[in-house]
């Protein structure tokens, strides 16, 4: 279905990243794997095991003039990015008041600024081909808060706002511009936290789980990875054409309960 497109999806050397460029190269789709750290293992390992083109790069997405290089250089290397997954993200637990400025300005720049970035500077091939497929990663607190952590409330919510203008400007165009929003999903971070709690309060991994999936997700279970990759894959899909501007809930409920 996405032969000969190439699809970039940035923070890919594992978790949900990886999951969306596995689902995307199921698809058929070739892909640019990035990262702070050049995630060379997982593209060698995307090549062997779906057959596509696969190609890795490391940028600071906090510095503007990386990502321009970055962009550059793709543009010379692949002619165009025609699906670009904007998944990395940096965050930081602490009460608003005792926030650091310096990971404020980091997150805005990482979460929020590099978007725009690599929106602006891929949207003109998109058009120029007459296709194209923007998918923000934005999340269940894109829409309601929790304590100690400002900056992903903060960043997640104005994701959605870039999503609306892009979807608006390029409605006749070919390009679509949404944005996904997970609840719960079982990444190496969820796990360790649930792990901490569990050692904490001297009880079981699994009732642990339970207890803490059961305060979210009605569904009272993980969102897995690959739910949220089939949903861009979707996306991607000629039944996806006429999707632009939404914001989809991937959360089990969370966001109905």
């Amino acid at each position: 279905m996405l032969k000969d497109r190439w699809a970039l999806v940035t923070g890919a050397t594992a978790g949900l990243g990886l999951a969306m460029a596995e689902s995307l190269a199921g698809a058929g789709a070739n892909i640019v794997l990035h990262d702070l750290v050049e995630p060379a293992a997982a593209r060698d390992r995307l090549r062997a095991q779906f057959g596509v083109e696969a190609i890795s790069v490391a940028a600071d997405l906090s510095q503007r003039s990386a990502i321009e290089t970055m962009m550059a250089d793709l543009l010379t290397r692949i002619g165009g990015v025609d699906i670009l997954v904007n998944n990395a993200v940096v965050r930081h637990f602490s009460p608003v008041e005792d926030f650091p400025p310096e990971r404020w300005d980091e997150a805005l720049a990482v979460n929020l600024s590099a978007p725009f970035h690599l929106i602006r500077l891929a949207v003109p091939g998109m058009k120029a081909r007459g296709w194209g497929r923007i998918i923000n990663m934005a999340s269940i607190y894109s829409t309601r808060a929790v304590a100690d952590r400002i900056d992903y409330v903060t960043t997640k919510t104005a994701i959605l706002g870039v999503t609306r203008a892009v979807a608006i400007e390029t409605a006749r165009t070919g390009v679509t511009c949404n944005a996904l929003c997970p609840g719960t999903l079982p990444t190496p971070a969820i796990q360790g936290k649930i792990a901490d709690i569990a050692a904490r309060e001297g009880r079981a991994i699994e009732d642990t789980t339970s207890d803490y999936l059961a305060s979210r997700q009605p569904t009272r279970r993980f969102i897995p990875l690959q739910a949220v990759g089939a949903m861009a894959v979707f996306l991607c899909s000629p039944a996806g054409q006429d999707i632009t501007g939404a914001t989809l809930p991937i959360d089990g409920g969370w966001s109905v309960a």
